[in-house]
């Protein structure tokens, strides 16, 4: 497992002090504490509706940060501006539940519109970098499929390699195995802790107890919007 006190050059990727958000006046994340080094994996557990979607939406600055500080890969939070954004989100690669993928562009069009919309222009660097991410989530050779043609974990798969497209610093995951079943999400948990384990942080959010008690990583649980247990190699503790 990668052990950022290892590496001499560790360095914090996210920091959250005294932070609390609101949402058409509801109080939705308070009293939000946080520091998560280079090279960690953490999953966020807790109920739907406690706050975990909204801490990974401040993070890649969904959310705007009113009150308190914060830092995502040396972004300044609180005063992120909007044209700030497309910048904040090339060192941050985004996984989601429901893959988002453009159903009308191949694997490669979906991974080709995200290269020529983050600056690429050289055709034999952008096939060269597509290849690259497909061959780390063993999808190379459905590069001209259409997400309608992919399994659900194929189309995660791609979605993982689109994450890793511009070589983010972060990777939020947003209940990544959410709709797959239990073989398939335990091979998108091996995908991801192979990517971490070559020193990407990632931060998970998830509702399921089998990954997190078997795939041992620290815990973040979270409660009505704070954080009440922070623990290393941590168990789920919730019944399904």
């Amino acid at each position: 497992m990668y052990n950022p006190q290892e590496n001499p050059m560790a360095k914090t990727v996210v920091e959250l002090k005294d932070v609390s958000v609101f949402q058409r006046k509801n109080l939705i994340l308070h009293d939000i504490n946080l520091t998560i080094e280079r090279g960690e994996f953490v999953y966020l557990i807790g109920k739907t509706g406690s706050g975990k979607s909204s801490l990974l939406k401040i993070l890649y600055g969904d959310l705007p940060l009113k009150k308190g500080t914060g830092m995502a890969v040396d972004f300044n939070l609180a005063t992120l501006k909007e044209s700030e954004i497309p910048y904040l989100r090339r060192k941050i690669g985004v996984v989601f539940q429901d893959f988002k993928l453009l159903p009308d562009r191949t694997v490669f069009g979906n991974l080709e519109f995200v290269l020529r919309a983050t600056g690429w222009h050289d055709p034999h660097n952008i096939e060269a970098r597509i290849s690259s991410v497909l061959t780390k989530v063993k999808m190379q050779t459905k590069i001209d499929k259409h997400p309608h043609e992919l399994s659900g974990g194929e189309q995660q798969r791609v979605a993982i390699a689109r994450a890793l497209l511009n070589d983010p610093d972060l990777i939020l995951a947003d209940e990544p195995t959410g709709n797959l079943d239990p073989d398939t999400s335990m091979e998108i948990m091996d995908i991801l802790e192979r990517i971490n384990e070559q020193g990407t942080t990632i931060v998970m959010a998830t509702h399921n107890s089998q990954i997190v008690n078997e795939k041992k990583h620290r815990v973040l649980a979270i409660e009505s919007g704070q954080i009440v247990r922070d623990q290393e190699q941590g168990e789920y503790g919730y019944e399904d």
